[in-house]
């Protein structure tokens, strides 16, 4: 016979999730409503004064042809961030779930990386890739390719793109670790018996079985590169050069606080949070049904 357990106040649900109710409010609801809110209004530098102008701050938006440059670049580069962090993460777990010798000390230094701060990820980055003397560069000019991410816009994507993947392989590595040692080795040992390559074990039967984890990693870093990279874009690039590594993010920050359009600001932030929900809607509406749980 089943036991439950039952609870006789009828404020004690109320009362545990009153916790996160309150701080969803404070932290989500109220900063979303304050944006969507200041997005119809016409405010001064210095937020004395506003006027109520309805859409008149999003027609704007829609009409500059260097907010569309930014809505292209922050896909591209959330697209790159999101597949080079994955890709090379799950590599890294495959390659470390073999290790025998000297596991805990491999699987350490994978997770290191998570601990450092975005904006310092992107300066070292930024050191190794310096035009003058960053090793890398070095190495390239080496090989024939001049590289000069001050002045080239497609160079200077590639070094964020390489700077915020590198930030989030850590933390995707231990999930994709996590899953990995969740899956039977009776499985794999069988399909080895059955004459199948460490291939078609890791293509039919391995990957597969990492569904689950692997939706829940690209929709968090979606997320991510949407929101958490404003930090290395700061400290590379700052949005240039020619605003070639303005994402939408940033674009916020540069037309808000330092440009001062506080309308404007307030309505691209309301365009992206919807752009991101409607993202993570669709991963879950198309992308979910290939999960194999």
């Amino acid at each position: 016979m089943e036991k439950r357990s039952t609870f006789n106040n009828l404020w004690l649900p109320y009362l545990l999730l009153a916790p996160q109710i309150i701080i969803t409010f404070i932290f989500f609801i109220w900063p979303a409503s304050q944006a969507l809110y200041q997005s119809f209004l016409l405010e001064d530098a210095f937020g004395l004064s506003s006027e109520f102008i309805w859409f008149e701050n999003f027609e704007v938006l829609f009409s500059d042809p260097l907010y569309f440059d930014s809505i292209n670049t922050t896909f591209i580069f959330s697209a790159a961030t999101t597949f080079l962090s994955l890709s090379t993460a799950l590599l890294f777990a495959v390659m470390a779930d073999r290790v025998i010798r000297g596991e805990m000390a491999y699987k350490t230094i994978l997770t290191w990386p998570y601990a450092v701060a975005p904006a310092v990820a992107g300066v070292l980055w930024l050191f190794m890739f310096s035009p003058s003397n960053g090793i890398l560069a070095l190495a390239l000019k080496d090989w024939g390719y001049d590289w000069n991410h001050i002045l080239q816009g497609g160079q200077a994507l590639v070094l964020v793109v390489i700077a915020a993947a590198w930030k989030q392989i850590a933390y995707n590595f231990i999930f994709f670790l996590a899953g990995l040692q969740m899956i039977p080795k009776s499985l794999i040992e069988a399909a080895a018996i059955d004459g199948a390559g460490p291939a078609k074990r890791f293509w039919t039967i391995i990957f597969p079985l990492l569904s689950p984890t692997t939706f829940f990693l690209i929709v968090v870093n979606v997320v991510y590169a949407f929101f958490d990279t404003f930090g290395i874009i700061h400290a590379v690039t700052q949005g240039g050069p020619y605003k070639s590594t303005e994402i939408l993010v940033y674009k916020v920050y540069n037309d808000g606080f330092i440009g001062l359009d506080l309308g404007g600001s307030a309505a691209q932030s309301v365009i992206l949070m919807f752009i991101v929900i409607s993202l993570t809607v669709i991963q879950f509406r198309y992308i979910e049904r290939r999960v194999k749980y």
